[in-house]
């Protein structure tokens, strides 16, 4: 059975990668002043669910051992690249694909 801190974890990696999605689509905009810039919709929003996931990886670390925290945190990086090819149209590169793929390399090595 899957230990719920880590799959709390797993919540909060992608509440964490959403989250960021909604902070490079608010930098993606121009914005008629400074104060816009800062406060609008998806910066709130992306805050916040850092806020939340802050809350749900302190929750989710009283549960489940330390090394397994960065492990499980590097997801995040391959969370984002899917998000932002579904939702912002980046390209998929070969350079990106690589460090994917050494990303997830390093993750099956650790919990081998």
């Amino acid at each position: 059975m899957i230990n719920p801190f880590i799959l709390c974890m797993f919540v909060s990696v992608s509440i964490a990668s959403v989250s960021q999605i909604l902070l490079k689509k608010s930098a993606m905009k121009t914005y008629a002043n400074v104060v816009r810039e800062y406060v609008n919709p998806y910066v709130i929003g992306g805050y916040g669910l850092l806020f939340a996931s802050m809350l749900l990886t302190i929750f989710a670390y009283s549960g489940m051992e330390y090394k397994n925290g960065p492990v499980l945190e590097s997801f995040g990086n391959v969370l984002v690249l899917a998000l932002g090819c579904i939702f912002l149209k980046e390209r998929l590169t070969i350079r990106k694909l690589l460090g994917v793929g050494c990303i997830m390399a390093g993750m099956a090595v650790f919990y081998m």
